[in-house]
């Protein structure tokens, strides 16, 4: 069960996961041995899964993000751990959520830009044995970034 420094800690940790324990301490009004035993609980609790740095991803080239529905015309086992596979194997397929409503999946996908975008539905997503038909819509601009998690 999470107190209240426990959240205060994943808010602040979520705005800036390069604090020190001195930092987070004078945050929490805790001693920094105090704060950095409770990081290290919540991450061996699996409440913190992990630090990343957020990439821009402009300046590498990305210009192009955009969503893809995908429809499966067959659905089983099989083909789910090979639509699996392909996901994991994309670089530019940066998240897959399994949905409810028309679509099976939803991706998020970066790509230099529109005839790549284009290469990736054409000769990876539709060749796909279950896949029956894709439908995407390409990102204008993002108004609000990928946030925090509620704490």
């Amino acid at each position: 069960m999470l107190d209240d420094i426990d959240t205060r800690l994943l808010a602040a940790l979520q705005r800036d996961a390069h604090l020190t324990a001195q930092e987070l301490g004078e945050t929490l009004n805790l001693s920094p041995s105090q704060a950095g035993r409770r990081r290290q609980r919540l991450e061996s609790e699996g409440y913190i899964q992990g630090y990343t740095a957020r990439l821009d991803p402009v300046r590498l080239g990305l210009n192009v993000q955009g969503f893809v529905q995908v429809h499966l015309g067959t659905h089983g086992p099989d083909h789910s751990r090979s639509f699996a596979r392909l996901m994991a194997s994309r670089a530019e397929i940066v998240s897959v959520w399994t949905m409810t409503g028309d679509a099976d999946y939803l991706l998020r996908v970066y790509c230099e830009d529109l005839p790549s975008l284009n290469r990736l539905i054409h000769e990876v997503l539709l060749p796909h044995p279950a896949v029956s038909r894709v439908h995407s819509q390409i990102v204008m601009d993002q108004l609000k970034r990928d946030g925090p998690l509620p704490t």
